[in-house]
């Protein structure tokens, strides 16, 4: 019975790690992009990381970033073990005691640091900032494996091998290394995984165009993940089992020879997945021809078309994705990563604006505005009047989606529906500062923008009265909830609901009577970017009709071009999701930069509300 009872016990903890896993991997074989329903097996998903080059040059980086910092590291580390063993035990305990605080520091710290000594030094952030930021932390790693191997060393074998004519160095292998050898590579395995694990650091010391896995995943929350990282992750998973597997097995082996040949095959099977994703990512090395730096939200762009630009105009795309425009921010204004092209929000923008950090458009570079709708270049001019930093990227509201085999068609109209307690534990409401107090704003009546203290404490205790009525604060993840039956009711861009009813049919949604939020993400570019031409060239492509049709199909969020509106003007129900009337536009307003004063306000009773 004991026995059974530690079975069942080890079993629940193999569930509890690797269930979620399991999960992962079974989806990544749906046909649907939810994560709540099955549609159907298919393996479109790893097709689509396989031809991925944002995903192929993320593998890339982070295993050959990993490699290198473990290799370099391993190799500083195990160094500087023999010249602590050289020192009097007062002088090797303030090291050691110096070598365990990086392992006990913050990563986000350690970031910040690193990311502030390259900029303070003039190094700009690039591939190589975060190798040298991976070996800096993976070294005290390797001395703390290492170290222990050496303090069992009994020094007299080494001395013997010199008194018996061997050389330092030849001594030091024959003598040293084999009794070392296990500490070197648990330091190089332990550098590798944590290098490869790694987010925080690496997202501070990055530069243009570089992305790991964690940071592409990281990258992609403003939209939602996609199923082909959950192919990734299989792959990864799948790979990582089946090395440990091998492994394991040759070190049972008692044969030397065939132990070897199995090793060699698995070092054999690294070296060609790491070729493959070389091919894949369609990295050359040594491209010397024009370039455009891309800065935009994560999954904004089919990545299809970035090959396509490149092939029409022969101009190379490097592309980097943030989550927000707050991360956005500090890089442009500090200068840290030159970019040429940015895709940001309407209130960033205005920000941008206001502090002379971005350069005006050059409108005779881009023929194809002719292309966008003009009704959203005015709209667009509530943050950039005259239109002359900001060409719109994408549009859309903020409204409530419900389903209507739980809550009759029309029932919802307002923001104050959602604090009927009939609702309770079926709603989902975002998890974002302005985007939350916003719609407690609107249902009292007051504008998103206000900057009144007495407004924004009415707001945030009108949320805290609906607290108990929430299933969940939510972002990304509310659509599944929706599709999936845990919710009936969600607060969601519009651009999610094309998506949601591919998934169910009998989905309504509706920007309540009071008013909502509408947003503009617009192409900019930076005062200080070097490619100006190549800007333009891609802005000019980005406004293509074709082009517009491929991104929207991608997407499922509205832009604003003259195909689009015209693909959906025969739906009528569509052009109401994506395109609304006046009517609905002159009920919503845009986010504005209110200014620190008003930002701190805001934050402050945010903080109230969620505490």
């Amino acid at each position: 019975m004991k026995k059974l009872g530690k079975s069942i016990y080890l079993i629940l903890v193999l569930l509890f790690l690797y269930l979620p896993i399991l999960i992962l991997m079974v989806f990544s074989f749906n046909e649907s992009k939810s994560m709540s329903l099955w549609t159907g097996f298919s393996l479109k998903w790893y097709k689509e990381m396989l031809s991925n080059t944002m995903i192929m040059e993320a593998i890339w980086n982070t295993f050959t970033i990993a490699l290198a910092a473990a290799a370099i590291a391993t190799l500083i580390g195990t160094a500087a073990c023999i010249g602590i063993m050289a020192m009097k035990k007062r002088s090797e305990n303030v090291i050691m005691a110096l070598n365990n605080i990086p392992l006990l520091n913050a990563d986000i710290v350690t970031g910040i640091s690193l990311m502030m000594a390259f900029i303070a030094f003039g190094i700009s952030l690039s591939w190589g900032t975060v190798l040298l930021a991976h070996i800096t932390f993976s070294i005290p790693y390797v001395i703390l494996s290492v170290m222990p191997k050496f303090k069992q060393i009994s020094g007299n074998t080494y001395e013997a091998a010199l008194d018996l004519g061997a050389t330092p160095l030849y001594a030091f292998y024959k003598v040293v290394l084999p009794d070392i050898r296990p500490g070197i590579v648990s330091g190089f395995l332990l550098a590798f995984t944590m290098s490869v694990d790694d987010f925080v650091i690496t997202h501070f010391t990055r530069g243009a165009g570089i992305n790991t896995i964690s940071t592409l995943i990281y990258s992609q929350v403003k939209v939602g993940i996609r199923p082909t990282l959950f192919a990734l992750s299989t792959v990864i998973f799948v790979t990582v089992l089946l090395v440990l597997t091998t492994s394991n097995v040759a070190s049972a082996k008692a044969g030397g020879k065939t132990k070897k040949r199995i090793m060699a095959v698995l070092t054999a099977l690294v070296i060609c997945l790491l070729c493959g994703t070389l091919y894949l990512s369609g990295s050359t090395g040594g491209n010397t021809g024009k370039e455009v730096h891309v800065y935009a939200f994560g999954d904004y762009i089919d990545p299809a078309l970035i090959k396509e630009f490149e092939q029409e105009t022969g101009i190379s795309v490097v592309m980097d994705t943030f989550d927000t425009a707050e991360e956005m921010y500090p890089v442009i204004k500090n200068g840290s990563v030159n970019y040429d092209v940015i895709c940001v929000s309407d209130y960033m923008i205005e920000k941008l604006i206001s502090e002379d950090l971005l350069a005006e458009v050059d409108y005779s570079s881009i023929p194809n505005i002719s292309n966008l709708e003009k009704k959203y270049l005015q709209l667009a001019e509530s943050f950039d009047s005259g239109n002359k930093y900001a060409v719109p990227h994408t549009w859309g509201t903020l409204g409530i989606l419900y389903d209507t085999d739980k809550i009759p068609e029309g029932e919802i109209t307002s923001w104050n529906d959602l604090w009927k307690t009939e609702y309770a534990g079926r709603i989902v409401m975002p998890d974002s500062m302005r985007d939350t107090m916003g719609i407690a704003l609107k249902a009292k009546g007051y504008s998103l923008n206000t900057v009144s203290e007495a407004e924004l404490s009415e707001a945030a205790a009108y949320l805290t009265e609906q607290k108990s009525l929430v299933y969940k604060y939510a972002n990304d993840s509310a659509r599944d909830m929706i599709l999936g039956g845990s919710a009936d009711i969600a607060v969601i861009w519009n651009g999610e609901v094309l998506y949601c009813r591919e998934e169910k049919e009998n989905l309504a949604y509706v920007v309540p009577k009071e008013g909502s939020e509408y947003f503009t993400d617009a192409w900019a570019i930076p005062k200080a970017a070097k490619n100006r031409d190549s800007a333009h060239a891609w802005i000019n492509f980005m406004l293509e009709k074709e082009t517009a049709m491929i991104n929207f199909d991608y997407l499922t969020y509205s832009i604003p071009n003259i195909s689009v509106i015209d693909s959906v003007k025969g739906d009528s129900d569509k052009m109401d999701i994506l395109f609304p009337d006046e009517i609905v536009l002159k009920r919503c307003e845009s986010l504005r930069n209110l200014g620190a004063e008003a930002d701190d306000l805001f934050t402050k009773y945010w903080k109230k509300f969620k505490s």
